[in-house]
């Protein structure tokens, strides 16, 4: 009888554990620590039969995601290290069973620990299963508890969880400390008193999904505290949630859809402002958010909008969103885009001038994914083409995107709509009062105009009745300092920001 190695194996058993932790390396250094983390981890070796190598995964999802994405590398790297491989099949592990007798066992033995000229007909069937360390008790034999993240059994309808998006990836600055200092909060301590539910808040691309993920990737990895097991956790947008409840409903499975999602530890839901108008599925969450809160479960939410702000929720759905933990996420700042950038650049490992980064960190302003999608442009252009970064490259590659963003707003516009906000006349926006009442508008539109536009300081200076740029910095300054230390007076910037950029 074959054993799983066979009898032309080019590798002994001895080291086909040392083959694989190799592969594994190989694996890890070219995909990065964080994705590997994230998605190769749990691979297992069971077999080598013939050409064909099987490797195992916890769950289908996880299957099918590592089949599809790196499915061909796997199979280069086992030919590059036995050539007698032509395939890589990807398979779900089965639960470990106390072993069978072995006349119940149908079909070739394949026992990697035994060589083949051992009599297998005496012992049951077993699978070696290996890990980064190397072999470990057969798939037969009942195994010791290892420390690994559970996938959720929802995986199938949860949405899948962006390896990118950690904690040690998200640039902390001014106007995100406190939301990242609450989302760490809640992933090191779930459903402490005051943190539940969580609700994030703030405009597109300024991180909410980010620490959405971060939360999730945390609380998997860390499990409970007594550690015998993971939390499971459920991420998914509002939009998916209604579609999910919908879906129930047509298929009148409507319990075990809710049965499913009050059981887990945590559930997080992004863009909560898409019920906004959809009664059942605001209903459906209500009860599910009750459920949840009262088990001891954690709810993390996130919107473009504060709880109070919510038209079109149920009152008795906004009250309960806010009676937990609210962190909002402000407008980046000139100081925080230039961390994010360089962050981004040195995860890329393209060397990017500071000039360039200073450039982009002025031109655009209006959220952190089309910052990094300018950058992502830059560096993919200067490995395609085999140049390095410059001023001159990013003007010429970034056209379209800077263009857009000059006509996007004007001085005047930005007068006028600050002058509407505050209820003052626009020609205060111009003269010589200095009046608080008026003095402290013109200042936000000096801030805004320099925020939003490409015009420099002495020209934004003339649009205010003649002003000189050193005035036109003190204001740009005083404004960044009051929205440090006055949260109601931010959120009144940051709703003119949206305003002018809608």
């Amino acid at each position: 009888m074959e054993n799983a190695v066979g009898p032309s194996s080019p590798a002994p058993q001895g080291q086909l554990a040392e083959v694989w932790a190799r592969i594994r390396g190989r694996l890890r250094d070219e995909v990065g620590e964080v994705e590997y983390r994230s998605w190769l981890r749990q691979m297992t070796l069971s077999a080598l039969q013939g050409e064909e190598v099987v490797i195992l995964l916890p769950t289908r999802f996880l299957r099918d995601w590592v089949r599809g994405h790196y499915g061909d590398r796997l199979r280069e790297l086992w030919q590059a290290e036995l050539p007698v491989v032509r395939r890589v099949e990807f398979r779900v592990k089965p639960e470990a069973r106390p072993a069978e007798p072995a006349a119940t066992v149908p079909g070739p033995a394949s026992n990697l620990s035994e060589p083949a000229a051992t009599t297998q007909a005496a012992r049951p069937a077993a699978r070696l299963e290996v890990h980064e360390g190397g072999l470990a008790e057969p798939l037969g034999r009942p195994a010791e508890p290892r420390a690994e993240i559970r996938t959720d059994p929802r995986a199938d309808w949860s949405a899948p969880l962006d390896p990118r998006f950690t904690f040690d990836t998200f640039v902390v600055g001014k106007p995100n400390e406190f939301a990242h200092a609450c989302a760490r909060r809640v992933a090191e301590r779930p459903a402490s008193p005051g943190f539940n539910p969580l609700f994030l808040y703030g405009g597109v691309g300024l991180g909410k999904t980010h620490l959405m993920h971060a939360i999730a990737w945390t609380i998997r990895e860390r499990g409970t505290a007594d550690g015998r097991t993971s939390l499971s956790v459920a991420y998914m947008s509002a939009e998916k949630f209604m579609y999910r409840f919908i879906a129930a409903l047509r298929s009148q499975s409507t319990m075990e859809f809710k049965e499913s999602l009050r059981s887990v530890d945590v559930l997080l839901i992004d863009d909560l402002q898409f019920l906004i108008g959809k009664d059942n599925t605001q209903e459906e969450f209500f009860h599910t958010f009750n459920a949840l809160v009262d088990a001891g479960k954690q709810i993390i939410v996130s919107s473009d909008k504060p709880p109070s702000d919510l038209a079109g929720i149920e009152d008795r759905l906004r009250t309960r969103l806010g009676c937990g933990m609210v962190a909002d996420l402000h407008a980046t700042t000139y100081e925080l885009r230039i961390s994010i950038l360089q962050s981004k650049a040195q995860q890329a490992g393209v060397p990017v001038p500071p000039k360039v980064l200073e450039f982009l960190a002025h031109k655009i302003t209006s959220n952190v994914r089309e910052l990094e999608g300018a950058l992502n442009r830059l560096i993919a252009h200067a490995n395609l083409f085999g140049r390095p970064v410059t001023l001159e490259g990013a003007q010429e590659v970034l056209h379209d995107v800077l263009r857009a963003h000059d006509r996007r707003v004007t001085i005047e516009e930005i007068q006028k709509k600050v002058a509407e906000h505050y209820n003052i006349r626009l020609s205060d926006m111009a003269s010589p009062r200095r009046a608080r009442n008026v003095a402290r508008p013109r200042q936000v539109a000096m801030y805004l105009a320099k925020q939003l536009t490409s015009r420099s300081l002495p020209e934004i200076g003339r649009r205010f009745g003649g002003r000189d740029h050193t005035t036109v910095m003190h204001a740009v300054s005083r404004v960044a300092e009051l929205m440090q230390q006055d949260s109601a007076f931010a959120e009144d910037v940051e709703l003119l920001r949206r305003m002018l950029e809608t």
